[in-house]
């Protein structure tokens, strides 16, 4: 499925570039470590067809991409692209510390057949604002597909500045931001002063950003909450902002308990624990203590059995 820019136009009225509801894919493995591809191609499905998902990130932090290697990774777009890719986008992550490694991602995602690229903030290193611009120019120009910037400074080590997104809001490819970032006013000026379309990156923060323009969520708990924060933009695009806020405050307590350790580990051990075969996380992500899953498992089943409120 091609994506279609729609830098400048009037977000809150039409399809933003990615759709809104977006779920960054963990990786089932098998009792030998190898992907499990097969259980690739049914979680994609389950996400899209039963959750409701525009598109599905692939190869992010939650599906342990720096665990894999870039041949698994190539291979894992083109499960989730032969799954689900005639339903719903296929974004790759593709970004590392390495502004050629990170072109050499891109190009392969394109080659895959994913709809777009997932850039974060190159980690550890921490470039200069003019290098860490011109990384990103340059892996946007590597490929036809629309890009998704990733600031995360908590992880990275630098945010992207302000004047940076501002300046990279203006390349043709460079359409969106996973804004994990957590600063509402920043990211309010970012889109007041370009067309990026903003997509919290943390699940609570849906609600708060969609309040100061932004379009969406690339979520964790949404592997489970789907519905849940498809309800919260519905009501917010809608003009319910009570109903926007209720759904919020249902769903709370699971967009924050899924990060009460790891959050790729919480959610392949809760889908372990509903009968998927999600199999361990690889080193060095552990394994969830059991009463931490416990307690997440309780706040999930009373918010699908509707008793928060």
């Amino acid at each position: 499925m091609s994506a279609t820019m729609q830098q400048g136009t009037d977000i809150g009225a039409s399809q933003p570039v990615f759709g809104r509801l977006l779920t960054a894919m963990v990786t089932p493995f098998d009792g030998l470590g190898a992907v499990n591809h097969g259980e690739v191609a049914r979680l994609a499905s389950h996400l899209v067809d039963d959750l409701g998902h525009d598109a599905l990130v692939i190869n992010g932090t939650t599906g342990e991409s720096p665990t894999t290697s870039d041949a698994e990774k190539r291979a894992l777009i083109e499960s989730v692209v032969a799954a689900v890719g005639d339903r719903a986008q296929v974004v790759a992550g593709v970004g590392t510390f390495s502004t050629s490694h990170t072109i050499d991602l891109a190009q392969q995602a394109a080659d895959a057949g994913a709809d777009g690229l997932l850039v974060v903030t190159p980690y550890y290193s921490r470039p200069p604002v003019d290098a860490l611009e011109a990384h990103f120019v340059d892996v946007a120009e590597a490929t036809d597909l629309p890009c998704m910037l990733y600031d995360i400074p908590h992880r990275s080590g630098i945010p992207i500045p302000e004047s940076t997104l501002i300046s990279l809001g203006a390349h043709p490819r460079i359409v969106a931001v996973k804004d994990a970032k957590g600063d509402a006013v920043s990211s309010s000026a970012v889109i007041a002063a370009t067309g990026l379309q903003y997509y919290a990156g943390d699940d609570g923060y849906l609600l708060p950003l969609l309040a100061v323009g932004g379009v969406g969520v690339v979520g964790t708990s949404t592997h489970f909450t789907g519905l849940h924060a498809r309800a919260i933009i519905d009501a917010h695009l809608a003009g319910r902002p009570a109903e926007a806020r209720a759904a919020h405050a249902n769903a709370l307590g699971v967009f924050r308990g899924v990060f009460a350790t790891q959050g790729c580990m919480m959610v392949k051990a809760a889908l372990d624990a509903r009968g998927w075969a999600m199999g361990p996380c690889r080193p060095p992500m552990g394994v969830v203590p059991p009463a931490v899953l416990d307690g997440f498992l309780r706040t999930l089943d009373d918010l699908e059995r509707g008793n928060i409120r």
